[in-house]
């Protein structure tokens, strides 16, 4: 992958509920793209690229959590160890961050959160603040979830590439991954 100042790189929810075994919502092998993430990380800010960095970060109380009805554990809530990015994770001072999930929203996206009783969709920002990018790389937690959604909401406005060694899947269903995949590609996607 090459890196320059129209390149954004979008790390996506490497967080201790993700990525550290203890975490509410572990993914299975997590911890072990994270070396392959931070290279990457080297890589963009050695070339001048924006890194953005996503983090889910939910209210307490959120009808996104399956103890108001919704599909997921209690991940993510504000200011907790859950939410905070993994401790080997290259966390660079001078990068982009966004939140997604405040106030109680589906953050799937980087771009994008989605109301999970209305279905509203309320832009979060990131688009507006990668001025000069023509091109998004995407690593990142979970592929069939967060990345999956940022990837193809990137693809409506950049040429975009999701790096599969820097990503994991949730799988909740068997060949979520697979599924994910195709519906990137079909947005067109690139997956390397």
């Amino acid at each position: 992958m090459k890196y320059d100042n129209s390149t954004a790189l979008i790390v996506v929810d490497v967080q201790n509920d993700f990525a550290d075994r203890n975490g509410s919502l572990y993914v299975d092998g997590a911890e072990t793209a994270i070396d392959f993430i931070n290279s990457h990380i080297r890589a963009a800010a050695d070339a001048g690229a924006t890194v953005v960095y996503t983090q889910d970060w939910h209210p307490p109380s959120t009808p996104h959590f399956q103890t108001e009805g919704g599909i997921w554990p209690v991940h993510c809530v504000a200011d907790t160890f859950g939410a905070r990015f993994h401790p080997d994770l290259l966390v660079l001072d001078d990068a982009v961050f966004i939140k997604t999930g405040v106030g109680g929203e589906d953050g799937y996206s980087a771009f994008n959160v989605r109301d999970p009783l209305s279905g509203e969709v309320t832009p979060t920002g990131l688009a507006d603040r990668l001025e000069g990018v023509s091109q998004v790389v995407v690593v990142g937690i979970a592929l069939d979830y967060c990345v999956k959604e940022t990837a193809i909401d990137a693809a409506d406005r950049f040429e975009t590439t999701v790096l599969a060694d820097g990503t994991r899947a949730v799988n909740l269903e068997p060949g979520d991954a697979a599924r994910a995949v195709a519906a990137m590609v079909s947005a067109g996607v690139v997956i390397a």
